[in-house]
């Protein structure tokens, strides 16, 4: 999450007012028209005192932000193949990304309302544009990339060549000048809205009669003075601490609320979801181009055309279900189990969805112990080196080859520097198909299983829908299920929770299971660096594996919510059938589920 994000929880609050307290300022005495008119024309002159621009310009910032993180995600294979990476260290790249919102995000949400929050969106905002120049620099300082121009005087890269890199900078430079712009305009705004000064004017006059819930302080006043909520209190965050003070509290403030099963429990689900949408978020598009035989950018678009689009709507379907029919604490937590249930159907059919790697010569594949001596005879005798890597496909019965020089071609048709689709390369005397004086294609062999592309980008977006569906679902419960002084405290250690514990371990997890489905690394003088091949079985099996495990843990933990919620509506009827009272907090549940039940009537 943003800065931007942190800061939107204390502008939230300060703008929002309860119908008692609107009509308490409508009841005062309001300003003559001749008093009003002047300002209200000043306010309309000026574009920065426009609430409506402001959302704007979030919005436009968001969505420039977003786009550094995404192509950093997209961009994943063609950096490992640039700099020789590892699918691991490359997962761990992509966690950095959390390391400096896992440090601010739960100062920032408190303490950003002291500060000049334009300003200081748009200080974050200009270190996020700086960020993606910083990306960009290894494009500059680096040598330049040299791929395997080694048999028979040249070769063509195509973007379906596994060589292939592209201006994988370029994307960089042009989210960074998006989010300067983007961010110009915070620079302009002022401190408070005019309409939020005078609501913070009036709650100054009425806070002494009413506490947050707009109850008398007078009635309150017993339970104060009471040992429970006065050693409770010395818990509590107050907006006038410290930073010292905040960071002495703040380990009480965390535990409390880890205690709380509710809290703990919807906690832990949003890990699981978030470790699954990180790993995907990061390593699916190398998937596809592995499993499929697409181009990065092909499955970049899939993803960014089909998948995100299909969690948005998830997303605003939940949003919808909690609005509309008014949903309480429990049917939250059936919405979790039904969203969570439905993603773990969707997830089954993936594991069949793909086919094993085709033959490589010498690397992978079923051969016969002859055929196998007769091959490293042949290439022996064409001294081909080891390290060269120039993949040709034998179409005749799909086995790829290393290099030309493996095949033992010694003619070529077409020209390298045209920029051909394919080269051909004929004369090739050591096919392990037995076939002479053959022919072999430039690049790798084509998958056998791309008519499953669509359908697999379909159970995939389709569980994704109905895991985002969660996700208002469970903000709700969270909110509901924390004391009222630590909201807004409650959301950001919920953000840095999911961080510490899903957006920064999963990649890495992730990429240490892609590494071990390698059969063939590349060597970089002496040091294994990038995957050349991968076991497409035990790729597919581990990454949607991996991605399962972490689906049904979403599952697990809202089912053992709505236990915990049903167990405790149980106790608080059967705490009225003896006691014949009902306290203020099961007659907000009370209300809640009565709401619901007539909402779905």
């Amino acid at each position: 999450m943003s800065t931007s994000h942190a800061l939107q929880g204390p502008a939230q609050q300060r703008t929002e007012m309860s119908d008692s307290e609107t009509e308490i300022k409508m009841s005062s005495k309001p300003e003559s028209k001749s008093q009003t008119e002047p300002v209200q024309k000043r306010l309309c002159s000026n574009l920065f005192l426009s609430i409506k621009v402001f959302v704007l310009c979030h919005s436009l910032l968001q969505l420039a932000q977003l786009m550094i993180s995404g192509y950093l995600k997209s961009s994943i294979s063609t950096i490992e193949k640039r700099f020789g990476l590892s699918s691991q260290t490359s997962g761990l790249l992509a966690a950095f990304n959390e390391v400096g919102n896992t440090t601010l995000i739960v100062f920032v949400s408190y303490f950003g309302s002291r500060v000049h929050r334009p300003r200081l969106i748009g200080l974050g905002a200009v270190l996020v544009a700086l960020a993606g120049l910083l990306m960009s620099l290894p494009h500059f300082i680096a040598e330049p990339y040299r791929f395997d121009h080694v048999d028979l005087g040249g070769t063509s890269l195509t973007p379906k060549d596994p060589r292939w890199v592209g201006a994988w900078w370029l994307g960089f430079l042009v989210s960074a000048g998006a989010v300067t712009l983007t961010a110009l305009p915070y620079f302009f705004f002022p401190r408070e809205m005019p309409k939020e000064k005078q609501e913070l004017s009036f709650r100054k006059h009425i806070s002494p009669s009413l506490d947050d819930n707009g109850e008398s302080s007078l009635n309150k006043q017993g339970t104060r003075n009471s040992p429970e909520k006065e050693k409770d209190g010395e818990a509590q965050i107050a907006p006038d601490l410290t930073v010292i003070q905040f960071i002495k509290i703040f380990p009480q403030v965390l535990l409390r609320n880890l205690r709380h099963p509710i809290f703990l429990l919807v906690v832990l689900a949003q890990v699981n979801m978030s470790s699954m949408v990180a790993g995907m978020a990061t390593f699916l598009p190398k998937f596809l181009e592995r499993q499929f035989s697409v181009t990065a950018s092909f499955a970049n678009l899939l993803i960014g055309s089909i998948s995100i689009p299909a969690a948005i709507v998830g997303i605003m379907t939940g949003g919808i279900l909690v609005h509309r029919l008014h949903l309480g604490p429990t049917r939250c937590a059936a919405v979790g189990i039904t969203g969570g249930l439905i993603c773990v159907v969707f997830g089954l059919p993936l594991f069949f969805m793909g086919c094993p790697t085709h033959p490589i010569a010498n690397v992978y594949g079923p051969s016969s112990l002859l055929e196998k001596e007769d091959f490293l005879n042949c290439t022996q005798k064409c001294s081909c080196s080891k390290s060269d890597f120039n993949p040709v496909c034998d179409t005749w019965n799909r086995t790829e080859y290393l290099t030309p020089c493996q095949a033992g071609c010694t003619g070529m048709k077409g020209d390298p520097g045209a920029g051909q689709v394919s080269i051909t390369y004929t004369n090739c005397r050591c096919l392990i198909s037995g076939v002479k004086d053959s022919s072999v294609t430039s690049g790798s062999c084509e998958s056998s299983c791309s008519h499953l592309l669509l359908p697999f980008i379909l159970f995939i977006s389709l569980g994704g829908a109905m895991g985002s569906i969660t996700h208002t679902p469970s903000f709700m419960l969270i909110l509901r299920g924390v004391k009222n002084e630590d909201k807004s405290l409650a959301v950001g250690m919920q953000f840095m929770l999911q961080r510490v514990l899903a957006w920064m371990p999963s990649p890495v997890i992730h990429g240490i299971a892609i590494d071990t489905a390698c059969v063939f690394w590349a060597d970089t003088c002496g040091t294994r660096s990038v995957c050349r091949y991968y076991d497409h079985t035990r790729l597919r099996h581990r990454f949607i594996g991996l991605q399962f495990f972490y689906k049904l843990g979403t599952l697990v933990c809202f089912t053992l919510v709505f236990i915990i919620l049903r167990q405790q509506e149980k106790e608080a009827a059967r705490s009225r059938s003896q006691h014949g009272s009902v306290s203020q907090e099961e007659k907000l549940i009370l209300s809640s589920e009565k709401r619901s039940g007539e909402s779905i009537v």
